[in-house]
């Protein structure tokens, strides 16, 4: 069967190629991709190529095919896994495969297996490490946001408290107690709100900053104090650049006191130290956002670390139970994260996209692979509709939604888009 995919063959040499894969073996599993969502991984890789921890050496005479975060449907069951998944079964893929301690992973290392091609062929040690996860939602663009997600059902995990006086660690933030997300709007900022005010150990009291006024009031749309209020949490979303003293601002709102938990989701040196300073007694500081620059650090107070029981966790991503867990909640409808997509393109429009992904502002950039469509922003569809139909139907369907992707406008565009 021919497949069409974007492949790396070294730094900034991404190609959108059309080529034969080869046949299935009896341990693989033929699969068709419908979304995937380009992250800011894939850029990386790509400005990297073999230099990336996860990229073989000789990817200039073995391309690989990118993109990890990807969700589509099987087609073919090789005779091994016949007992266990079956052609139709809709699938996601945690990348992170760990086999036999290996780096490898599916978007950065394989020749047939990546998120941004038409169809893939998954290899056995996929499978076997139990990362080939079913998904039964509706919407394949939730299926691909599993992955971001995941790392967001992870960073709460990953917090931790410690009863005085034992030393044993109480995994997840402080049910019921207090919560604060600084640079809290953006796309991962927006899916930990919502992961937040639904999941089942939720805290009584979130704030969520920024200093972006259209972004925050994007969020209290979408998001909303109501809904967070139903759910048991009071959440309050506040705009730290019009408060001449934030840190007192954000502790009056907790009472005067301090947080159990705080999420720092930028890499910016005031927003870390600002966090420092808003933890209670065993307070615990996630640093979420990831750096580019090696050398970045901020300062913490090491009287508290020692007098107050403040501590620091950092996470890169998700387990694999993290990822069956967005799964199952995107699954239920618990949580949604279209709020994280911004734009939507076909996948003729991965190369130029990947390249030049840290340029292109908002939030989750969604690919559809089996169509031909620039990269365009929701926002424009309305302005582009006046002139083409397609996306004056894309732009109605979106403003039904709070102006978000949504199943409807997915099931609309894959019925009537150019195929690729």
């Amino acid at each position: 069967m021919k497949t069409k995919a974007v492949r790396l063959y070294g730094k900034g040499d991404l190609r959108l190629e059309e080529f034969e894969l080869p046949a299935l073996k009896e341990g693989e599993i033929l699969a068709r991709i419908v979304s995937d969502s380009i992250c800011m991984s894939s850029y990386k890789a790509q400005s990297q190529g073999a230099d990336h921890k996860r990229v073989p050496d000789n990817v200039a005479d073995n391309p690989v095919m990118i993109g990890h975060e990807f969700c589509g449907e099987i087609v073919e069951v090789g005779s091994r896994w016949s007992s266990k998944f079956k052609s139709g079964d809709r699938f996601s893929i945690q990348p992170a495969l760990n086999y036999k301690g290996s780096l490898d992973a599916p978007g950065y290392s394989y020749q047939y297996i990546g998120g941004d091609a038409t169809y893939i062929i998954i290899p056995e040690e996929v499978m076997e490490m139990d990362c080939l996860l079913p998904y039964k939602g509706d919407a394949f663009f939730m299926g691909s946001l599993a992955e971001p997600m995941s790392c967001l059902v992870g960073a709460m995990h990953a917090n931790y408290h410690i009863k005085q006086g034992t030393y044993i660690h109480n995994m997840g933030i402080v049910e019921g107690g207090s919560m604060a997300v600084l640079a809290g709007v953006g796309p991962m900022g927006l899916g930990l709100i919502d992961y937040t005010i639904h999941c089942d150990k939720r805290p009584a009291r979130l704030v969520v900053t920024d200093i972006d006024k259209a972004r925050l009031e994007r969020a209290a749309s979408i998001y909303t104090v109501e809904e967070a209020a139903a759910n048991g949490v009071e959440l309050t979303y506040v705009n730290t650049s019009e408060s001449d003293d934030p840190v007192k601002t954000l502790m009056d709102l907790n009472k005067g006191a301090g947080f159990d938990d705080v999420f720092v989701m930028a890499p910016v040196k005031p927003v870390v130290e600002q966090g420092d300073a808003l933890l209670g007694k065993d307070g615990c500081l996630n640093f979420f956002a990831g750096p580019s620059n090696t050398d970045f650090s901020a300062s913490m107070n090491f009287y508290d670390v020692h007098y107050a029981a403040h501590h620091i966790v950092g996470t890169s991503g998700g387990n694999t139970d993290d990822m069956r867990e967005s799964l199952e909640m995107m699954s239920r409808g618990e949580i949604n994260p279209a709020a994280m997509i911004t734009h939507i393109g076909g996948l003729d429009a991965v190369v130029e996209t990947t390249i030049n992904l840290p340029k292109i502002p908002g939030g989750k950039k969604l690919i559809y692979t089996g169509i031909s469509m620039d990269l365009t922003a929701i926002a424009d569809f309305e302005e582009k509709g006046k002139a083409d139909p397609f996306f004056k139907e894309l732009a109605v369907i979106c403003d039904r939604n709070n102006g978000l992707w949504s199943t409807e406008a997915e099931q609309y565009l894959l019925k009537n888009a150019k195929n690729i």
